[in-house]
């Protein structure tokens, strides 16, 4: 046999050659890889500015005062609220805001605008009366941006920073209270394609021109805001930056990473390392473009660290229903957290081992002194969808694709029916077929019909379910089979080393119900010995009960493979009575063999 060959690329014929590569960037110092993150960050949300501005149809005040409420209700305290100089929408919102204070308590309002001396004049008089602000001022740094859009020099482009922090303080003593909390944010745009040394040197002037010490915190923002470095080398950016900034213990070291490569919650994690302390982004990364880093996934990524997020996103569908109303943007059903499928396996594979250790960890709970503090380690699901007010019942759900692991969980989920291994191998075959039949998912109610079709008589469909369906579906067509058990009477034999069994069945091929007797060493082998009587040989290969439900009201489930005239049937029983369950179990194996024949 030869060994295989190894398949060779082939050019795509794409424009590759035009794409450069951006200057390459390393810092030997770097100690951000050995480092862990043990706490959350401060967050912005930049719901209301940025995330607006990436919708096609802006939001109107009744929908933004709608997002600002889930906002501050998650426990954001520092919130973009609007770009005021921009928009007469935003400029009327932030005045809102200055009317009706209780919709933001605890709350710093941020508003972004550029340096332009009118532009700031606006913005500062959209504050008035608010008592916690924060004016962030932003211009480019790049070289394609002070070469080509702007036409200035370096000395220009650090000048304007400084006008910048000039002018908003200047406007900030005509128009804010002496009681306002007052600070000041800057970002050099396009901090990720700016020389170091310049945008270092830029930041600087900025802190110079602020003299937090007199005035209090500034941050200083850093914004990727094209990604195009891969998350490491934004991370070696951030930690040079860092570890050269003046005045560092009073400055905020902030990222507002974009996600043109697809990594920006990466990139924000590593910059994290790297010495930020806050961080700008949107709930689900819905931001300008490609949008901004996603909040949820970032916050949720350090829930599932054992790092308390400090966000409230214990209700996480809520927050996405909220979220797709104002904006009219639909989470992807596959979004990390939050998405419809996240916490669903159609994999059979999959749904095994979420099965097996659902039911370890269930017996571990159960025996601990603190339920909580049971460590999670589930495959496939990072966090408990409990903690985010999801159920487990969408964590299985069941396709032509799945295996019989899905099936079996849904059925002791829903309606607490243990199948025994061998019973979950001939059920999922059927239920394989039925899903292939309906080209679609088949949802637990359905599964539920299909066992009750096969397994058990129509009157005993309800028993042991754990809620009825809240929607209405016919049922499937009943096939229940020849025999029913009408009633039994065991006793002892003469000399006590037996059982003596009398049963009464309903025999659809008479018109009246038949009496059979016979004697076994236990129930089971007399019922056989009756059954055949009729011209049915039935032996016991296996057998498994447990009870359904619990106290007075509990019933017994039995699960018994016979062999039928010769070949294999599974049986279903379900009754008060242990043995009577059994004996149900038994003529349901008999039920089906005759059918099947």
């Amino acid at each position: 046999m030869r060994p295989a060959q190894k398949p060779i690329p082939e050019p795509s014929l794409m424009p590759v050659a035009k794409y450069l590569r951006p200057p390459a960037f390393s810092y030997p110092q770097r100690t951000w890889p050995d480092k862990q993150l043990t706490q959350a960050p401060r967050w912005l949300s930049t719901d209301l500015r940025d995330g607006n501005q990436a919708l096609a149809e802006p939001m109107d005040l009744k929908r933004k005062q709608r997002l600002l409420r889930l906002l501050v209700g998650l426990g954001f305290k520092e919130i973009e609220v609007g770009f005021p100089s921009a928009s007469a929408l935003d400029y009327d919102f932030v005045r809102t805001l200055a009317a009706q204070p209780q919709l933001i308590p605890d709350v710093n309002v941020s508003v972004l605008t550029q340096i332009r001396p009118d532009l700031i004049e606006r913005t500062l008089q959209s504050l008035k009366g608010l008592k916690r602000v924060n004016v962030h001022i932003y211009n480019a740094t790049s070289p394609v941006f002070r070469k080509h859009v702007f036409g200035l020099t370096k000395a220009e482009v650090k000048a304007l920073a400084v006008t910048g922090v000039e002018l908003v303080c200047q406007a900030a003593e005509r128009y804010l209270d002496d009681d306002t909390h007052f600070g000041l944010e800057y970002s050099p745009e396009m901090f990720n394609d700016t020389e170091p040394e310049f945008a270092l040197e830029v930041c600087n002037a900025v802190i110079a021109a602020w003299q937090p010490q007199k005035r209090g915190e500034l941050i200083i923002n850093l914004p990727a805001t094209v990604e195009r470095c891969s998350p490491n080398v934004f991370a070696d950016q951030v930690q040079w930056l860092n570890d050269n900034l003046e005045q560092r213990e009073n400055v905020c070291l902030s990222l507002h990473p974009h996600n043109d490569r697809g990594s920006a919650v990466a990139a924000a994690e590593l910059g994290m390392r790297a010495g930020a302390q806050r961080i700008e982004g949107c709930l689900f990364g819905q931001g300008e473009r490609t949008g901004n880093v996603d909040l949820v996934t970032l916050a949720l990524n350090l829930y599932s660290q054992g790092i308390d997020p400090c966000l409230k996103l214990s209700d996480i569908d809520r927050v996405r229903h909220e979220c797709e109303v104002v904006t009219r943007m639909e989470v992807g059903p596959r979004s990390p957290y939050a998405g419809d499928l996240v916490y669903t396996s159609f994999s059979g594979s999959h749904q095994d081992a979420i099965r097996k250790v659902m039911m370890v960890r269930s017996a571990a709970v159960t025996q601990a002194d603190d339920a909580a503090a049971v460590a999670w380690q589930v495959p496939y699901l990072p966090v408990d969808p409990h903690d985010l007010a999801r159920s487990y019942e969408a964590v299985v759900r069941v396709n032509a694709q799945s295996g019989k692991a899905g099936v079996a969980y849904l059925m002791r989920a829903h309606y607490q029916m243990r199948l025994p291994k061998r019973l979950q191998k001939e059920f999922s075959a059927q239920v394989q077929r039925y899903a292939d039949g309906a080209g679609a998912e088949i949802d637990a109610y359905t599964i539920w019909q299909l066992f009750v079709d096969q397994y058990l008589p129509a009157d005993t469909q309800l028993i042991g379910v754990t809620g009825e369906p809240s929607h209405n579906r016919a049922a499937l067509t009943p096939k229940w089979g020849r025999f029913g058990l009408r009633g039994s009477a065991v006793s002892s034999t003469d000399r006590g080393q037996g059982t003596l069994l009398t049963v009464e069945l309903s025999d659809t091929t008479l018109n009246a119900p038949r009496v059979i007797s016979a004697q076994g060493k236990g129930p089971l082998e007399a019922l056989a010995n009756a059954l055949a009587s009729l011209g049915v040989n039935v032996q016991v290969l296996n057998y498994s009960q447990h009870s359904l439900g619990k106290g007075a009201h509990s019933r017994a489930v039995t699960y018994i493979e016979c062999e039928v005239n010769g070949v294999p049937y599974w049986g279903v029983g379900i009754d008060r009575s242990i043995t009577t369950a059994s004996f149900k179990a038994v003529i349901s194996a008999v039920n089906r063999a005759l059918r099947a024949k």
